[in-house]
Formats: C-alpha cells, sequence, structure tokens
C-alpha cells in the first residue's frame, strides 16, 4: 500500500493507493464501512473515453469528506473486479456522487469495466448538474461556473492547493504537453495521486454545500430529478456514437482545402494578402467603391460576416437577397473562410475524433447554455452549417438502416404563445395557420408579399432571441424605418408577449435579479440586458420540452434508435422497413400540450445518409449511394 495526501483547509487528508493485489481487501472493507454517499472519479489517458480503447482508464478513485482511495486499474483484473464489487456496493447501499458523472465517468467506466451504464447511473447524483441549477452562469458570465475547481473556491475553502495547476507543472518540467501528460505521467507520481485523490474529497464536500444551495432556493426536487434523467438518455446516446462515412470525409477535407485555395487565390488578386485582415479586406472594399459606414469599439472600419454578407447580398445563412449586386471579394472571403473552418473544424475533427471501428462520440452537454440549452460538442455536430447537406452526408445510419429526423415545429413560437397567453397566436396554432404568414397578414394586411412575411419571421425569432431592429435589418436587408414600424405593429399585434416580459423583468427585480422557469429553472439575468428575459424565459421551456421528449421515448422503449438531440431535433437510425414507423412513433413523443398550446413535431425518413435529409427527395438516389436499395428493402 503507498499513502499519499492532499491539502485542504490547512490538514493533509490522507490518500491510499493499493499497489498489490492483497492491498484491495482493506479498500473493500472501507467501502463496506460507509454510509454516506462516496465520490467516484476517473483518471484517463485522455478524453477520448470511448475510444475503443479498453484500457484507456489508468485511475479510479473513491473518496468520502476526509479520505480518499486511488485504485490503478491499470495494474490489472484484479485491481478493476475490486472497483466493481465497490460500485456495486456503493448503488445497491449509500450511492455515488460525481463530477461530471454522467458525461464522462460513468461512460469512461462502462467502457474499461464493462458495467451497465445505467446500473452506473441508477443511484448516482451529479455534482456539476446540481452546480448549473444552483447558477447557470459560466465564470466569464458572472457565475461560479461548474467546473470542480472554481466551485471548491467557492464553496470549500478559496485557499486550497490547485493541484491541477501543480500538475500542469509537472507535465511541463517532464517535457510533456497537458494533451499527453495524463497518458505519459508515472502512476506513482505524488503530485499525480494527490490530484485524484483531492478531486473525490472536494467531489464529497460539494454535493452537501450544492443540496442546501438548491433546498434555500427553493429549487424542486423533480428538476433535480428530471436532469439526472435527461443526462442519463444524453449519455447513452454519447456512448452509442454516430457512424462517420471515413472514405467520404476524407474526398470532403480534399474539396473544401481546393475551394479554400482557389478562392485565397481570388482574394489575393485584390490587393488582400491576409485572409484574417479586416483592415486590409476593408481597405480593398472601399477602392472597389464600397462605403463602409461601421466601425468597431476600437475605431476601426468594420469588415466583419454581417458586413461581407450584405455586400455579398446574403443573409447570415448564406441565403440570396436579390437586393444588390453581389461584391466578387466579399464573396471570396466568405467562401475562403466558410471552406477552411468546414475543413478543419468538421471534416478533419471528425476524422481524427472517430474510434477504432469508424464511430464518432460526440459529448452532449446537457445544461451548456445559462438557459439549460443542450450543446454537442468534440465534435462540434451543434454548429454545423444550417441546411447543407455536404457536411451531414458524412454521418450514416447503420448498415441496412435508414436515417430519421424529427423536429419540432416552430416550438421557440409556440412557448412563447403558450408563456405569454397570446391570444391571437393561439388562435392561428389551433386553426393549423403558419405563424409567420399570419403575423405577416396581421401587420402588413391581406396582400403582405414574401417580403413581408420574411421580416415578420425575423421579428418573430428577434423577439426571442432579443435580437434588435439591426440584427432584423441585416436578415432581411429591409430598409431600416420599414422594420421598426414592422416592430412597432407585432407589438400593437400581440400585446401580451410585452405584457409577459415586464412582468417576468418584475418578477425578477425582486428576486435577485434571477427570472424562473415554467419548470423551477433559475435563470441569472444581467442589469444591463433584462431585455433577454424574454428569450431566457422561452429558451429554457423549449429545451425542457426536449428533455421532456426525450424520457417520453425512453419510456417508449425507442432509446436504442436515438443518436442525438441538436437543437429542437433528435436524430435516429432505425431499421429501413421499421424507419417510418419509428419516425412516428418518436414524433408522437414529441407531441404534447403546454398550457394550451400543442406542441407538435415533424418526423422526416432519409437515406441512409443524415445528409440525405436536406435533398429533394428525387435527388436522394444520387447523393446517396444507399438509398435506392433501402428505399427498395422497405
Amino acid at each position: 500500500m503507498r499513502h499519499y495526501t492532499f491539502p485542504l483547509l490547512g490538514r493533509e487528508f490522507p490518500v491510499s493507493v493499493p499497489e498489490r493485489p492483497e492491498d484491495l481487501s482493506e479498500f473493500l472493507w472501507w467501502i463496506r464501512q460507509q454510509t454516506d454517499p462516496v465520490a467516484v472519479d476517473s483518471e484517463t489517458h485522455g478524453l477520448e473515453i470511448l475510444s475503443g480503447d479498453p484500457e484507456y482508464v489508468r485511475l479510479i478513485q473513491f473518496g468520502s469528506q476526509d479520505e480518499a482511495w486511488n485504485i490503478p486499474t491499470e495494474l490489472g483484473e484484479p485491481f478493476k473486479e475490486a472497483v466493481r464489487q465497490a460500485l456495486r456496493v456503493l448503488i445497491a447501499g449509500p450511492g455515488i456522487t460525481g463530477h461530471n458523472f454522467h458525461g464522462f465517468d460513468a461512460p469512461a467506466l462502462h467502457a474499461h469495466l464493462g458495467m451497465s451504464y445505467d446500473e452506473l447511473c441508477r443511484n448516482a447524483i451529479d455534482t456539476m448538474l446540481l452546480s448549473k441549477l444552483v447558477d447557470p452562469r459560466s465564470v466569464h458570465e458572472g457565475g461560479i461556473g461548474s467546473s470542480l475547481k472554481p466551485l471548491s473556491d467557492h464553496y470549500i475553502d478559496p485557499t486550497a492547493a490547485d493541484t491541477q495547476g501543480d500538475l500542469t507543472a509537472v507535465f511541463r518540467s517532464l517535457g510533456l504537453t497537458k494533451a499527453i501528460g495524463f497518458s505519459r505521467i508515472d502512476l506513482w507520481h505524488p503530485t499525480y495521486q494527490s490530484y485524484g485523490g483531492g478531486d473525490v474529497i472536494l467531489t464529497a464536500r460539494l454535493r452537501p454545500k450544492l443540496e442546501a444551495e438548491l433546498r434555500r432556493f427553493g429549487v424542486p426536487q423533480r428538476l433535480i430529478s428530471y436532469e439526472h434523467e435527461v443526462a442519463r438518455i444524453c449519455g447513452h446516446m454519447q456512448i452509442r456514437g454516430l457512424l462517420l462515412d471515413q472514405d467520404y470525409t476524407r474526398q470532403l477535407s480534399d474539396e473544401l482545402r481546393r475551394e479554400e485555395e482557389v478562392n485565397t487565390r481570388i482574394v489575393r488578386s485584390y490587393g488582400v494578402e491576409k485572409l484574417g485582415s479586416p483592415a486590409q479586406i476593408a481597405e480593398a472594399l472601399i477602392g472597389m467603391g464600397e462605403s463602409l459606414t461601421e466601425r468597431t469599439a476600437g475605431g476601426a472600419v468594420k469588415a466583419d460576416k454581417s458586413v461581407l454578407c450584405a455586400l455579398a447580398d446574403t443573409d447570415l445563412y448564406g441565403n440570396r437577397l436579390h437586393v444588390r449586386t453581389p461584391n466578387p471579394l466579399a464573396v471570396a472571403v466568405i467562401k475562403a473562410k466558410r471552406a477552411a473552418k468546414w475543413r478543419t473544424a468538421y471534416a478533419d475533427n471528425f476524422l481524427s475524433t472517430a474510434d477504432r471501428s469508424g464511430r464518432i462520440h460526440p459529448g452532449i452537454r446537457t445544461m451548456q447554455a445559462r438557459t439549460g440549452r443542450m450543446s454537442v460538442t468534440n465534435p462540434a455536430v451543434q454548429t454545423l452549417p444550417s441546411g447543407d447537406w455536404k457536411i451531414r452526408r458524412a454521418f450514416l445510419a447503420e448498415p441496412g438502416h435508414r436515417i430519421i429526423s424529427v423536429d419540432f415545429q416552430a416550438v421557440e413560437l409556440r412557448v412563447l404563445a403558450a408563456l405569454a397567453g397570446v391570444r391571437r397566436m393561439k388562435e392561428a396554432i389551433s386553426a393549423g395557420r403558419d405563424l409567420h404568414s399570419f403575423t405577416a397578414e396581421l401587420v402588413f394586411g391581406p396582400d403582405f408579399t414574401p417580403k413581408h412575411r420574411k421580416i415578420s419571421k425575423a421579428i418573430g425569432f428577434g423577439v426571442v432571441y432579443g435580437g434588435g431592429a439591426t440584427t432584423i435589418q441585416r436578415q432581411t436587408g429591409a430598409p431600416m424605418e420599414e422594420v421598426k414600424r414592422a416592430v412597432a405593429a407585432y407589438h400593437r399585434t400581440y400585446p401580451e408577449v410585452r405584457r409577459a416580459a415586464n412582468r417576468w423583468q418584475r418578477e425578477a427585480f425582486a428576486n435577485g435579479m434571477v427570472t424562473t422557469s415554467v419548470t423551477g429553472r433559475r435563470l441569472p439575468l444581467d442589469r444591463d440586458r433584462t431585455y433577454a428575459v424574454t428569450n431566457y424565459q422561452v429558451q429554457s421551456a423549449a429545451r425542457d420540452c426536449l428533455g421532456q421528449a426525450l424520457i417520453n421515448m425512453d419510456d417508449a422503449g425507442l432509446l436504442p434508435y436515438l443518436r442525438l438531440p441538436i437543437h429542437d431535433e433528435v436524430i435516429a437510425s432505425a431499421p429501413a422497413k421499421e424507419a417510418e414507423e419509428v419516425g412516428r412513433e418518436i414524433g408522437k413523443c414529441m407531441t404534447f400540450d403546454l398550457f394550451g398550446v400543442p406542441i407538435e413535431s415533424d418526423p422526416e425518413v432519409g437515406g441512409r445518409s443524415w445528409g440525405s435529409l436536406y435533398l429533394p427527395e428525387d435527388e436522394r438516389a444520387r447523393h446517396d449511394e444507399w438509398y435506392a436499395g433501402l428505399a427498395v428493402a422497405a
């Protein structure tokens, strides 16, 4: 047995590490004596915990508030079996506490030990989830943050040793980067063992502090349980992953590199040597006769994406506005930057993160945004370009399967109508009207044009997302005066929206600048952005509609088909003969009533690739070589 310590609160807390199989009996005896939940953590070779390497975990730690045990499972099967026994004792007894347990440690333990992911989560509380229910803001937003170090500084000991920082310094002294340091550092290095033991001691002490805060703020227990269920369901999707068409992705990377090179040459032909230099781009555009009036905070001429899109005659999503002749330099800059981003952030990133079986396992952060909205990262499939099939074509359903997408129908506007009690919106939804056309008719009259519908749509989403007249003007290309008149008419048409916003703001001021969502979620407001209260309320409720839908799907036995939650959409894979039925069943789980407003979904079944969903039906066979055969099989 080896012994280390972790400094905290002016004391040295013991960290014990079994060195030989015969040392494990003392560890198991200690586990059986515990009556309070025990903190569990893992130290891995890196962040690719689902890489397909069963030996990716080096150390599994267990801790109470006063001591820790680090079990070096890389030493062999006896150590792994002791950990399995310990975990089963805790699951059946006092329970497990973990920090980012559902999203990291439980998947890692599942892959490393062969234990059921559901079993690991059955009696586990994740302090990262608790911390986000106390305060969802990141540190740069003025919150405490959700990482263990800042939480420990705030709730336990602000003078505690920064063992992670110490470990990083050790990596540097050994000539290792942080990326490979956790893999290469000697198992018995005192700082490494102290760091591992300290994490579980801190986590064990953090849980009761956060639970006390949740009780003080009146956060409902049902919301805490709900978040753990959503995290468990998303953990299953993360473990299962998405199949990557690696040959296609390599070809896509080459194609994007060529597109970047061609457009970079065009940009240089206009005298711009550095694609990343707004000053050079602005100077060249002015030399071409363009009038650039916007300035940065530092006084420089602005040449950002919004300015370039206006000159290229597109909105921010690349759709033509048809209000001017596109400027060729602006077009080339946009295309070169887009190709570079798509190649590095998507194609190359997908290839580098694929596991040994050709799957990627995106991390699903179930409460990433302040509103509780989910995010999918590493790789960032959350940020895939809107409406584009090329990138999504890289992802496949299982062999013999078809891809399914089920999206909420205008969920933000329906949630707004439900929360604010917007009479005319609710009537339109009940009548099956298109909300954007309905709004355009009320604002502009029965002879409204497609341009009027576009303005009405931008205003509707601007209200939800907090965008002002300037943003709406950029998105639509409409004159500013027309936009301002339309915004005023919108609020006259739907007066309940402004009344609800005023009510939510008053409640937030009376509650320490915190607005509370319909599910009891705490949503802190910034004093200089109180107008965002509508966005927070709507986005939070819309996210909880998705979370409840995922729970409905799990209850209906659909979890094995699910692959990813993306914004307000669920991606699934099902056998070709069952795909239509599975899509309908997922759609049913995403259909329910919210304060008298129907929340509805739109199931769609494509070919084998995710990209096939973004093509017209008659083009799918041409772009997806599997589609025709699967359609016949179905």
